[in-house]
């Protein structure tokens, strides 16, 4: 077994033990849950909605699992798969992170639902920054390939464009991350500083890669005049 192939299953080992610990909190407290419990609030923190207890307790740990799962599978079928190679280790390590906060989740989800005060709106936000920095520090790393990144016709065209569009993106997000933290002091309005800034980022990356795409020479001209006839 090679150096690379055992770092990446120990990694997923890691993100696989986080949902077992999931789970495992999830039969735990089973029988003290309600049989309806509370799984979304709004900005305010109030309750906005709920789900079984059955589906409370396993939908998230099952979600987890099934996305462990997927990125186990993407480097395989893309056809780009080499490159996803390229950056293996940021790869895994988003997949651990990005698992991590589920399951945090999940556990401030059980948690409420036992009687206990955690407010779940403020953890989202702030589990969500930190999501959102890690992306920004993986976004340069990230070579075209067809699952991940900021995939566009025009990245996706032409390398340089690709290269560039991720420059800008990983500055974005982390600084949208930055503002997300920041938002945390206007409590009931917190997501909104951690969502909007997201959704712009989205917009102006789409856009940049665009115009650099529209920019950029076309591979018949050199700057020459044509040769006559």
């Amino acid at each position: 077994m090679t150096g690379p192939r055992l770092s990446t299953r120990l990694r997923f080992g890691v993100a696989t033990l986080l949902v077992v610990v999931g789970a495992a909190a999830s039969l735990a407290v089973a029988p003290n849950l309600p049989e309806q419990m509370v799984t979304r609030w709004n900005g305010a923190g109030e309750p906005t909605g709920t789900l079984s207890r059955t589906a409370g307790m396993w939908l998230v740990p099952g979600l987890s699992a099934g996305l462990i799962g997927l990125f186990a599978l993407l480097p395989r079928i893309d056809p780009l798969g080499e490159n996803i190679a390229a950056f293996r280790v940021h790869y895994d390590r988003f997949v651990v992170v990005f698992t991590a906060f589920l399951v945090a989740l999940h556990l401030a989800v059980l948690a409420v639902n036992l009687g206990y005060a955690v407010d779940v709106t403020t953890l989202a936000v702030a589990g969500g920054a930190a999501l959102f920095y890690y992306v920004g520090t993986l976004l340069p790393h990230v070579e075209p390939n067809w699952f991940l990144g900021i995939r566009t016709p025009w990245t996706l065209s032409d390398d340089d464009v690709w290269d560039r569009t991720h420059a800008l993106g990983a500055k974005l997000f982390k600084l949208s991350a930055a503002v997300g933290v920041v938002g945390l002091l206007a409590r009931e309005y917190a997501a909104y500083f951690l969502v909007g800034p997201i959704l712009a980022t989205a917009v102006v990356t789409v856009a940049y890669s665009y115009v650099l795409y529209a920019r950029a020479p076309s591979d018949g001209d050199d700057g020459a005049a044509g040769t006559p006839e």
